[in-house]
C-alpha cells in the first residue's frame, strides 16, 4: 500500500482531484489481500505448494510462448495442432475473429509485460528487440479498432511501462529510449481516422495502411459498432496522451464515452449491445454485462482509478445500480431489454461475463461477486471449461472454449479481496484442466467442444497476455514479483499502466456532465476503498457462507427457485401466462387465452393445427408480449422432434507416441454403424485403404484388418465405403474430406447419412473428418510409422486406462428468436448438422436458416401435428440438465441443428411487411429487439 496510510484493506477518502498515491489506494482493493482468514477445516495452502503451482504456471507459459516463437513467429498467432503460424489470408477465413490479426506479430506484443510479471526479464529484453526490429505497423490489412487497441496499443504501452521501470532499477533495458512508446504513438495516429464520424464513435474497422473510406481501404462503409468496441479505448488512449503529451488521443476516447453516456436509455440507465455510429440509434436493444458491452463498464470504473476524474465514477455507479436492479438475478446475470428492463431478452449467458465478479471486487460489492463466481465454477467443474454460452438451467448453448482468461481474472481478484484459500484451489483446478485437456505438443489448443474434448487449431494471443499473468499472480507472494504490482492498473487485456499517469500531462478539462442527465442517488456512490474488516467482520466463514447455498446449483437445483419470474412481478394476483408446454388445442379456456394474446388457431387439411399471431389484435401490449413468448416456446417444442434425430459430434483422439491423447479432433458422426455414445469406444491403429476412396473391394485387406481404415470422401455412398472396409476386417473407419483445406473451424459438421437401404449390417463405427483435421492424422502417419487413435463420443482422460465418463447428451444451437415465426414438423433425418462458431471477443449467434416465408405468410404462425397436440407436455419438453432433469422451468430453450442442401429447414421466418399500429410502439421496439437479438453481429 502506498503512503496514503492504513493497512491492507483499510478505507481511504479520495478527494475529487486525487494525487496518484491516493488514486492508487482506490485501486488497491483488487490488488491487496484481506486479513488472512479461511474457513474452518480448510487450512491455508502452504507456501511450498503455492510455489510449486507458481512454477507450474511458469513451465506452462514457457511451453506456450516457446512453441509460438519456434513454430509461428513472426506470424500473429500459433496454430498448436499443426505447429505453424496463422498468417492472415493463408488460412481459411474465420470471419470477424481474424480482424485481430494485422501481420504485426500479435502474440509477441501481447505477451511483453507478461514476461516481466513472470520474472523473465532477459526474455523480455530479447522480445522488445525483436518487436523493434521485425514488427511493421504499415500493413495493407483491415483490422478491428477495438482488438488492435487493447492488444497491440495496450501491449506496446504495457511493455513501455515495464521497460522504463526496469531501466530505472538499473540492471536491464539500459539501452531503451522509449522506442515502444514511439511505436505506440505511430499506431495511435493510424487508429485516429476511425473516429471521423459525426458522433465521435469510431468505425469498427480500419486499414492500417490506407485508413478509412478510400477505395483501397476496403472499409468505412460500416454503420454499426458494439458498445464495448467504442467504449473500451480510454485507458490506452489516455495513457498514450499522458506518456507523450499529445492530448488528441484522450480527447477522442472521451468524446466516444460521452456520446455513449448521452445515448443510454434514460429510464433504465442501461445501454444496448450495438449502436449506429452515425445516428446514435440503438440497433440491438438488449443489455447485459457479457459480449458486446462488458469492457465498457470496466473502463468507466478504471478510468476513474487511472485518471482521477469523478465523472467516470458517477457514470459507472449509475450503470451499476441499473445492472443490479435489472440484470443481476443472483447468481445469474441475464440480458434484458433497455426499454423494458423487466423483460428478459434471452435465456442463456455467455462466457465473457465471467469478468464481472472481478469488476465487482474493484467496486467493493463482494457478495454478488462470490455468488456469480461460484456458479461459474460449478459449470466449469461439469465441463472442465466454461462453455462459450450456457442456458439458465446450465445446459451447453455454445460448446466452444477458446481458453478465455476472464474466470481466472475474477478468481485472482476474489482471492486478493478475501484471502480465502478456496480460490487458490480454484486456480489449481484451472491449471490441472489446462494441462490435462488443452495441452498439446506444440502449445495449448482451444476447445472445439467441451462436451467431446475435441480441439480447435487455435491459441489466441490473450491466452498468453492474461491467463498466465493472473494465474501466476494468484500464487505469487509479493517478494516473488520484481516490482510493486499495486502501482499499476490492469487494462481489459491485463496490460499494466502505471497509476502515476493520473498527474501527468493533465491538460484534458474534467467537466462533470453526469448530473446534467439524471437525478443521482448519492447513497449509490462509493467514494472510499472498501474496508475488508467491514466486508468480513470477524467472520472467517463469510465467503464460504455465501458460496455454500450454491454448491449444488448446477448439479441438482432447477433455477426456477433462484431466478425472478419477471412476468409475474407486474401481474399481482393474476394467473401466470399460458406456457406452450401446457397448451391443448381442445381446451376452450386455452383458446380464449390465445385470442387475448392475438393468437388465432387454424385447422389445416393435413390434420395439423396452425397458430397465427397478429400482435395488433392482442388485448394489450402485455398480452402481446405473452403471445410472442408463447410462439417462441411453441417453436422450441416443435423443434424438439428434430433435435432428437440429431447426433452429437464425436472425437478422434490420437493416443500413440508422442501425442498420448493430447490431440483431439472434432469428428462428424454417422447415422449408421456402431453408436459410440451407447457402446465402448473403439481403439486401434490407423491404415489407409486401397483404393483410397473405399468404393470397391479393398486390395489391401491385410493392411486394414484389425485396424481403423482411413478413406477419402467421394465417388460413392458413405454406407458403401463402410461395408467395403468392414468386409476387409477393419474395426472402424474415418472418412476424410476430399475438399482440400476444409476445416471444422469454418464449415458445418457432417453427419453421414445412409444410402436409403437397411444399414443394420454395418457394425463398425464410422466418423467423418474435414481435410484439415484429417491431414493431422496423415501427417502423423508420415512422421511416425504407427499411429493409434481412439474413436469415442468424448475424449478420454490421458491416463493409461483412458477411463471413460458418462456425459450429458449434447445440444446444438437454438433457433433465432423473432416476432414472425413458423413451425413445421418433420421426421426426415438431416444429412448435415451445423454448429455455430462464436467469434473471438463478441460471441456470434447461430446461422440463420434459409427458406423465409413469402409475404403472404408474414404473420406469426405455428404448425402443430395432431400427435403434438395430444402428447404429454412434459414428454415434448423433456431435456437433461448437467446433473439431472429440470421439469418446472418457465423458459427451457431447445437447440435444434440446422441443415444444408438436402434437408428441409424446420424453422423459418421473414420480416413483417406492415408496421403495427402506433398505439403499440413499445411493442414494436420489442419485436425489433427480438429480431436483431440472435442474428446481428456484436
Amino acid at each position: 500500500m502506498s503512503e496514503a496510510g492504513g493497512g491492507p484493506g483499510w478505507g481511504f477518502p479520495v478527494p475529487q482531484r486525487a494525487p496518484w498515491s491516493l488514486v492508487a489506494a482506490t485501486a488497491a482493493l483488487c490488488l491487496v489481500s484481506a486479513t488472512s482468514v479461511w474457513p474452518a477445516g480448510a487450512a491455508p495452502m502452504s507456501r511450498e505448494e503455492r510455489q510449486k503451482l507458481g512454477n507450474q504456471v511458469l513451465e506452462m507459459f514457457d511451453h506456450a510462448y516457446g512453441n509460438y516463437m519456434e513454430h509461428a513467429y513472426p506470424a500473429d498467432e500459433l496454430m498448436p495442432l499443426t505447429c505453424r503460424g496463422r498468417v492472415r489470408g493463408q488460412e481459411p477465413s474465420r470471419g470477424d475473429v481474424d480482424d485481430a490479426l494485422g501481420k504485426f506479430s500479435l502474440t509477441l506484443i501481447d505477451s511483453l509485460d507478461t514476461l516481466v510479471v513472470l520474472n523473465k526479464t532477459k526474455e523480455f529484453e530479447d522480445a522488445v528487440r525483436k518487436v523493434l526490429r521485425d514488427v511493421n505497423l504499415d500493413n495493407d490489412v483491415v483490422v478491428s479498432v477495438f482488438e488492435t487497441n487493447i492488444r497491440v496499443l495496450g501491449g506496446l504501452l504495457g511493455g513501455h511501462s515495464l521497460a522504463i521501470m526496469l531501466k530505472e532499477k538499473g540492471e536491464y533495458m539500459q539501452w531503451y529510449n522509449d522506442e515502444l512508446l514511439q511505436m505506440a504513438k505511430q499506431l495511435g495516429y493510424k487508429l485516429l481516422p476511425a473516429f471521423n464520424t459525426t458522433s465521435g464513435l469510431p468505425y469498427p474497422r480500419i486499414n492500417l495502411k490506407f485508413g478509412i473510406r478510400k477505395p483501397e481501404a476496403r472499409t468505412g462503409t460500416e454503420t454499426d459498432t458494439c458498445t464495448a468496441c467504442a467504449g473500451t479505448l480510454i485507458l490506452e488512449f489516455a495513457a498514450l496522451s499522458r506518456f507523450t503529451g499529445a492530448t488528441i488521443f484522450e480527447e477522442y476516447a472521451r468524446k466516444a464515452l460521452d456520446f455513449l453516456w448521452e445515448k443510454r436509455q434514460r429510464s433504465s440507465n442501461l445501454v444496448g449491445v450495438t449502436i449506429n455510429i452515425h445516428t446514435g440509434d440503438w440497433v440491438r436493444k438488449d443489455s447485459g454485462v457479457g459480449a458486446g458491452i462488458d469492457s465498457y463498464y470496466e473502463y468507466l470504473l478504471k478510468a476513474y482509478v487511472l485518471l482521477g476524474d469523478d465523472s467516470f465514477l458517477e457514470r459507472f455507479n449509475t450503470h451499476y445500480d441499473a445492472i443490479m436492479r435489472y440484470i443481476s438475478q443472483p447468481p445469474l446475470l441475464l440480458d434484458v431489454h433497455i426499454h423494458k428492463p423487466m423483460l428478459n431478452a434471452r435465456t442463456w449467458m455467455d462466457a465473457l461475463l465471467a469478468f464481472f465478479p472481478g469488476l465487482q471486487v474493484l467496486k467493493g460489492d463482494i457478495r454478488p461477486a462470490i455468488e456469480t463466481h461460484e456458479m461459474l465454477y460449478q459449470v466449469i467443474k461439469k465441463h472442465n471449461f466454461l462453455p462459450e454460452a450456457f442456458t439458465i438451467d446450465f445446459r451447453v448453448h455454445w460448446a466452444q472454449h477458446p481458453l478465455r482468461p476472464e474466470f481466472a481474472e475474477s478468481t485472482y481478484f476474489l482471492y486478493k479481496a478475501t484471502g480465502d484459500p478456496y480460490y487458490l484451489e480454484v486456480g489449481k483446478t484451472l491449471i490441472e484442466n489446462l494441462n490435462k485437456y488443452a495441452r498439446v505438443p506444440c502449445g495449448f489448443a482451444a476447445m472445439k467442444d467441451v462436451r467431446t474434448g475435441s480441439h480447435e487449431d487455435r491459441m489466441d494471443s490473450f491466452f498468453l497476455a492474461e491467463m498466465f499473468k493472473y494465474l501466476y499472480l494468484l500464487f505469487a507472494d509479493k517478494e516473488d514479483i520484481i516490482f510493486d504490482i499495486e502501482d499499476y492498473i490492469f487494462t481489459t487485456e491485463a496490460h499494466l499502466l502505471p497509476l502515476w499517469l493520473s498527474t501527468t500531462n493533465q491538460s484534458i478539462p474534467k467537466k462533470n456532465t453526469t448530473s446534467e442527465y439524471t437525478e443521482l442517488d448519492d447513497s449509490n456512490f462509493d467514494w472510499t476503498c472498501p474496508n475488508t474488516q467491514i466486508l468480513f467482520p470477524n467472520d472467517p466463514l463469510y465467503a464460504q457462507s455465501i458460496r455454500e447455498p450454491l454448491k449444488n446449483v448446477v448439479d441438482k437445483s432447477c433455477p426456477r427457485g433462484i431466478i425472478r419470474v419477471r412476468e409475474e412481478s407486474f401481474r399481482s394476483g393474476a394467473k401466470p401466462p399460458l406456457r406452450a408446454r401446457d397448451f391443448m388445442a381442445t381446451n376452450p379456456e386455452h383458446l380464449e387465452i390465445l385470442k387475448k394474446m392475438g393468437v388465432s388457431l387454424i385447422h389445416l387439411k393435413d390434420g395439423r393445427v396452425q397458430l397465427v399471431q397478429h400482435a395488433i389484435q392482442a388485448a394489450s401490449s402485455i398480452d402481446a408480449e405473452d403471445g410472442l413468448r408463447f410462439m417462441q416456446e411453441m417453436i422450441e417444442l416443435s423443434s424438439q422432434q428434430q433435435k432428437e434425430q440429431q447426433l452429437p459430434p464425436r472425437a478422434v483422439q490420437i493416443v500413440s507416441h508422442p501425442f498420448f491423447g493430447r490431440v483431439v479432433l472434432t469428428a462428424g458422426p454417422a447415422q449408421f454403424g456402431l453408436d459410440l455414445s451407447k457402446h465402448k469406444e473403439t481403439r486401434g491403429f490407423v491404415a489407409s485403404s486401397k483404393p483410397y476412396n473405399g468404393c470397391s473391394e479393398l486390395t489391401n485387406p491385410e493392411a486394414v484388418m484389425g485396424k481403423i481404415a482411413l478413406i477419402q470422401r467421394g465417388q460413392c455412398m458413405f454406407a458403401e465405403k463402410a461395408r467395403n472396409i468392414q468386409n476387409a476386417g477393419a474395426i472402424g473407419g474415418i472418412v476424410i474430406d476430399d475438399n482440400e483445406g476444409s476445416s471444422s473451424d469454418t464449415a458445418p459438421l457432417f453427419q453421414m447419412a445412409g444410402d436409403g437401404k437397411d444399414t443394420d449390417d454395418i457394425k463398425i463405427p464410422m466418423l467423418f473428418l474435414f481435410s484439415k483435421e484429417g491431414s493431422i492424422i496423415l501427417d502423423a502417419i508420415r512422421e511416425y510409422e504407427d499411429v493409434e487413435v481412439l474413436l469415442s463420443d468424448k475424449a478420454k482422460d490421458r491416463d493409461p486406462e483412458m477411463e471413460s465418463e458418462e456425459q450429458p447428451s449434447s445440444e446444438n444451437d437454438p433457433p433465432n428468436q423473432s416476432a414472425e415465426q413458423i413451425i413445421t414438423s418433420s421426421s426426415q433425418d438431416p444429412d448435415l448438422a451445423e454448429q455455430a462458431a462464436p467469434e473471438e471477443r463478441a460471441l456470434s449467434p447461430p446461422p440463420e436458416p434459409a427458406g423465409a416465408p413469402s409475404p403472404a405468410e408474414m404473420d406469426n404462425a405455428a404448425n402443430i401435428s395432431p400427435s403434438e397436440q395430444n402428447s404429454d407436455p412434459t414428454e415434448n419438453h423433456e431435456s437433461t440438465s448437467l446433473g439431472g432433469e429440470c421439469t418446472d422451468l418457465d423458459d427451457q430453450p431447445q437447440e435444434p441443428s440446422e441443415t444444408e442442401e438436402d434437408s428441409n429447414p424446420n424453422v423459418s421466418w421473414g420480416q413483417k411487411a406492415q408496421p403495427i399500429d402506433s398505439i403499440l410502439a413499445d411493442w414494436n421496439e420489442d419485436i425489433e429487439a427480438f429480431e436483431m437479438m440472435e442474428k446481428d453481429e456484436l
